[in-house]
C-alpha cells in the first residue's frame, strides 16, 4: 500500500547529509501466530522519511510491521518485526548518519519465554510473563557524538508536558514531539497529527491539527534550526 501524495513545498536542502529514521509498531511474538503490538500505522515516520528524502538527505528508514511503504525509491527501507531488532539495526546505522528521529512506537515489553508452537485454549486464565525492550533512543543517545541530532517522539494521556520533558533529558535528545491521543485527528492511524515540539533549550513550539505531511516538513525545519545553531 502506498502512502499520500506530498505537496512541493520549497525548503532548504543539505546535500550529502544522512539521517535514520524509525517508523510503525513493533511486533512482540507471544507463538507463531500472536503478538504484542500497538496502533501504530507508520504514517508518521514515513512522512518524515519522504520529506527528509525530498530535501536532499540520505534516509535509512527502519520500519516495524506496516502495510504502507514509501514512495520515493532512493529511501532505503529496512523491516523489522521486534523491539529487539529494531534496537539492533538502529545500532547498525546510528553513527553513519547526522540526524536520527525516532519515530517509531516501539513496544515497551515482550514475552519472556514466546512459544514455539500455537498456544491452545484450554486454562481459564492465561498468562503472559513480560520483560521490558531496550529504550533504543536512550541507549543509543549514549552514543551520541557532537553535531548529532536526535529527535524523540512522546504519545501521552496524562502528564503530558512533564512526562515527554523528562524523555527528552533520558534520552538525550535535542527536541521531542509531544501529541496526545486526547485531541482529536492526532496520532495513531490518522492521517493529520497535532504536536507539541520541546527542545533541550527549554523552549516549546505548539502547532496546530495539520496534515502529516505538513507536521513533516515542521519537525525537518526544526532539526535545520538545530543543525544551525550547532555550526
Amino acid at each position: 500500500m502506498r502512502l499520500f501524495c506530498f505537496p512541493q513545498k520549497q525548503s532548504s536542502h543539505l546535500p550529502n547529509m544522512k539521517v535514520l529514521i524509525t517508523a510503525g509498531p513493533t511486533h512482540e511474538p507471544i507463538d507463531p501466530v500472536r503478538f504484542v503490538g500497538n496502533r501504530s500505522s507508520g504514517k508518521m515516520g514515513i512522512a518524515l522519511a519522504e520529506e527528509f528524502a525530498r530535501r536532499g538527505f540520505e534516509v535509512t528508514l527502519v520500519k516495524g510491521p506496516t502495510d504502507l511503504e514509501p514512495v520515493n525509491p532512493k529511501i532505503l527501507q529496512i523491516k523489522v518485526e521486534t523491539a529487539q531488532q529494531m534496537y539492533e539495526t538502529c545500532a547498525q546505522y546510528f553513527t553513519l548518519n547526522d540526524v536520527i528521529v525516532f519515530a517509531a512506537a516501539v513496544a515497551d515489553y515482550t514475552p519472556r519465554h514466546p512459544s514455539a508452537v500455537k498456544i491452545k485454549k484450554k486454562e481459564e486464565e492465561f498468562l503472559i510473563e513480560m520483560v521490558k525492550t531496550k529504550d533504543i533512543a536512550a541507549e543509543l543517545g549514549k552514543l551520541k557524538r557532537p553535531g548529532q541530532v536526535m529527535v524523540g517522539f512522546a504519545l501521552e494521556t496524562d502528564n503530558e508536558m512533564a512526562n515527554a520533558r523528562e524523555k527528552l533529558a533520558k534520552k538525550n535528545l535535542d527536541f521531542i514531539v509531544l501529541n496526545s491521543i486526547n485531541d482529536k485527528g492526532a496520532a495513531f492511524q490518522y492521517d493529520t497529527n497535532k504536536v507539541t515540539i520541546i527542545d533541550n533549550s527549554g523552549n516549546v513550539t505548539k502547532f496546530d491539527l495539520k496534515p502529516k505531511t505538513e507536521v513533516a516538513a515542521d519537525i525537518a525545519d526544526y532539526v535545520f534550526k538545530i543543525m544551525e545553531a550547532k555550526k
